[in-house]
């Protein structure tokens, strides 16, 4: 079992990266998944993960606290209004636009009510 950890601890790392180029692909709650599938496989993984120099900040914070810093929300909500910003230059259906923007919210709802890093 330990090896099936591993592999999708492995596999969310991989995701979260690609998803620091893609702004479809949510990079934190791949990086929130690797560091739960490290944490029942690898502990040296584990710790890679919690003392990487720009990813482990931000992932310690929110294991100790369930705090995200101001700077990540201001990042992500920049982000959400490129993405939505995109979709309505390429002109997508209004219901997809609906879809987009009540799920952007809750998001950004989320975000915003977590305490401060």
């Amino acid at each position: 079992m330990r090896i099936i950890w591993l592999t999708f601890g492995v596999l969310s790392v991989l995701a979260g990266f690609v998803g620091v180029f893609l702004p479809v692909l949510p990079t934190v709650p791949f990086l929130l998944l690797a560091m739960f599938f490290f944490g029942r496989s690898s502990q040296r993984a584990h710790d890679w993960l919690l003392t990487h120099k720009t990813l482990g900040p931000g992932l310690r914070d929110w294991q100790d606290s369930g705090a995200i810093s101001r700077k990540s929300k201001y990042l992500s909500a920049g982000s959400m209004v490129v993405v939505f910003a995109i979709s309505v230059l390429f002109k997508m259906p209004v219901y997809v636009l609906i879809i987009q923007i009540v799920i952007l919210l809750s998001v950004s709802y989320f975000i915003w009510t977590r305490p401060d890093a």
